[in-house]
């Protein structure tokens, strides 16, 4: 791939959102990239209802435009903004989007949308992949924790000082009452 290309589907990759969990790219982006007005993409979309079902194009709601607006400071309606909610086309959204306009630009360009959809989507693979490896790895060490807290416990006890014990160092003298048990044992033996 040259770099023309290169440098076309980055362009193309840094306009894809996630939005409700699904990789999306604004009308006015597609419209941009596709070299047409946002006015003849939408009209299209609109005159061509059935090729674009709710799985593959939906219309933002307020709080996500507003959200989009504040995240990308985009001008307000009262200077001369955006005056309707825009749509978000998925991937097979923006491909169809090329199919209705006919235009040479929005086939060529939908090339590099439908490449840069598939490298995000490679990338959620990977990323995927790095994060089921984290969480392994996490567990793993949660299992070593426990090990080497116990391990930390037993030495501990171990070097926890004895208890105190009563008992004298040293002989005893024997008492009273062991002398006469002593005379016993010495007359069994003889």
């Amino acid at each position: 791939m040259n770099t023309t290309a290169i440098v076309l589907a980055k362009r193309v990759a840094s306009k894809i959102l996630v939005l409700r969990n699904q990789k999306v790219i604004l009308d006015a982006d597609l419209a941009e990239l596709y070299g047409v007005p946002v006015k003849r993409l939408n009209e299209q979309l609109k005159r061509n209802p059935r090729r674009f079902p709710s799985d593959s194009l939906f219309t933002l709601t307020h709080a996500e435009y507003q959200y989009l607006r504040s995240r990308n400071a985009t001008s307000s309606s009262a200077h001369g903004g955006r005056r309707y909610l825009p749509h978000a086309l998925t991937e097979h959204g923006a491909i169809m989007a090329a199919t209705v306009l006919n235009s040479k630009r929005a086939i060529e360009m939908s090339i590099f949308v439908v490449r840069a959809f598939v490298q995000m989507r490679q990338a959620l693979v990977v990323n995927q992949h790095v994060i089921s490896k984290l969480s392994e790895l996490e567990a793993r060490l949660d299992d070593h924790d426990a090990e080497i807290q116990d391990l930390v416990d037993d030495i501990h006890e171990l070097m926890a000082p004895l208890p105190a014990s009563n008992r004298r160092i040293g002989f005893e003298a024997p008492s009273a009452s062991a002398k006469p048990r002593s005379r016993a044992l010495k007359a069994k033996r003889a």
